[in-house]
């Protein structure tokens, strides 16, 4: 049996010594692993999710935030080599399907196994890039940001002691994705699926077509009802979804 050491980057909510494949889950900006809490119960058992925990928040909130692009997909990079030994493929949301691309191709650069499949969720190719300023928001603004978005209760945001927990991670993941200079590599050698939600007001769905251009193998475009996190409000869906596809052969 592998043995796989611990690392506070990924949880395994269902660990498995020899899955079929393992999915790695990355979350949105200030997100953490409770976005994918139904997926363990939704996956096949044949599939391990491996879900990813960024510095900032859950049991990693006096850790401190990556500087960067970069530091952050070099850091989760090596956490996630030694899950290597099965195959896998990726799934990432909003600023997640950012890390989700770069992290591919930096395991790629050093010779590591290709994913099976490239998911990228509610998130516009780089080349539509779109940067911003809301990290520099005032935490009164950012929090009605987050709620606006939809992917945080109003009535957490409304307790200061959340906020004080909850808004430096998301100013530090805002400011990441906001400064990425949105200029990746290159294209990635598995087929990728993205994924958006009809009403997401965040991108279009050409935004969206547009990463297509990030991958030599099969591309497909996928919309479902709702907005920025359909995948909240349509979990058995998205979920029948993402396994249909890793069941495709490229």
């Amino acid at each position: 049996m592998t043995h796989h050491p611990p690392t506070p980057w990924l949880r395994r909510p269902r660990p498995q010594p020899r899955p079929a494949l393992r999915l790695l889950c990355l979350p949105h900006a200030g997100g953490s692993t409770a976005l994918y809490r139904l997926w363990k119960d939704l996956l096949p058992p044949e599939v391990e999710p491996v879900l990813v925990c960024p510095p900032g928040r859950e049991d990693r909130l006096d850790e401190p935030l990556p500087d960067g692009m970069p530091e952050l997909v070099a850091d989760l990079g090596r956490a996630v080599v030694p899950l290597l030994d099965r195959p896998w493929a990726v799934f990432g949301h909003s600023m997640g399907a950012t890390v989700a691309h770069e992290l591919v191709l930096w395991l790629l650069g050093r010779g590591h196994r290709a994913p099976e499949h490239l998911f990228v969720s509610a998130r516009e190719a780089p080349q539509h890039h779109h940067g911003g300023t809301v990290h520099l928001l005032d935490d009164e603004a950012l929090a009605a940001e987050l709620i606006r978005l939809g992917g945080t209760a109003p009535e957490l945001l409304a307790i200061p002691e959340v906020r004080q927990l909850v808004l430096p991670a998301v100013r530090g993941d805002y400011r990441l994705i906001e400064t990425y200079a949105a200029e990746p590599a290159g294209p990635v050698p598995c087929p990728l699926t993205a994924l958006t939600g009809a009403s997401d007001t965040e991108l279009t769905a050409e935004e969206a077509a547009s990463w297509e251009k990030w991958t030599t193998s099969p591309f497909q475009l996928l919309t479902f009802p709702g907005g920025h996190f359909y995948l909240s409000e349509r979990p058995y869906e998205v979920v029948d979804a993402v396994y249909r596809r890793l069941l495709t052969p490229a």
